[in-house]
């Protein structure tokens, strides 16, 4: 499954976010949404979990806490537009 992050504080990095997810089941990926321009992130990421329930569980117990002084989004990640 992939799984939506927002509000990021631009401090945390991939390894932070394997970290808070890997106690829910085996994280495939992690991939931190940067400017192209600036390299800085955009405050938010997304992960992918091979097993639906460990990752609806994460999503379930993460959504809403607290990283780095900010209360993060947690959800599913809807498919990209195609335009």
């Amino acid at each position: 499954m992939n799984i939506y992050v927002g509000n990021l504080d631009f401090k945390v990095n991939e390894n932070d976010l394997k970290s808070i997810f890997e106690p829910f089941g085996t994280v495939t990926e992690v991939k931190i949404i940067t400017d192209k321009y600036t390299g800085k992130s955009k405050g938010f990421a997304f992960i992918i979990m091979e097993n639906h329930k460990e990752a609806s569980q994460a999503i379930e117990e993460l959504n809403g806490t607290t990283l780095e002084n900010r209360a993060i989004t947690v959800n599913e990640a809807r498919p990209r537009k195609q335009y």
